[in-house]
């Protein structure tokens, strides 16, 4: 798995294999883990994703600048929704990519969640 952070749009590009996607969605629905990125960490590159539980409302997509981390928390019906995205993603037979952006009322992403742009694990854009 590669979390790259891109400063100029403010959103982080999440790349992984099927299984690491898998892994992250399941992570996501049980509401807790730490997956690590298989890229060291370095200015633009976090080291991981941590999730957890939280009262919500919605899930907060954000990055812990400290730990070079990014950290997704929320209450179980936004993480439920969110995982079977990631599912999705993990599970596609061609490319693409998922956009998961707050907008002001948004069913499940909570105020101030950065963007985040999960590429299918065939590639950044559809083969077909």
């Amino acid at each position: 798995m590669r979390l790259d952070f891109d400063p100029e749009f403010g959103e982080v590009v999440l790349s992984a294999s099927a299984e690491e996607l898998a892994c992250l969605a399941s992570s996501v629905a049980q509401g807790e883990g730490l997956l690590s990125s298989t890229s060291p960490p370095d200015g633009n590159t976090l080291a991981g994703v941590e999730v957890n539980r939280s009262s919500g409302p919605g899930v907060l997509v954000h990055q812990d600048a400290e730990r070079q981390l990014l950290v997704i928390t929320g209450d179980s019906a936004g993480r439920a929704v969110l995982a079977e995205d990631l599912q999705a993603m993990a599970t596609a037979e061609d490319g693409g990519h998922l956009h998961v952006d707050y907008y002001p009322g948004h069913f499940y992403l909570a105020e101030g969640s950065l963007p985040l742009v999960v590429d299918s694990p065939h590639g950044g854009m559809p083969t077909r």
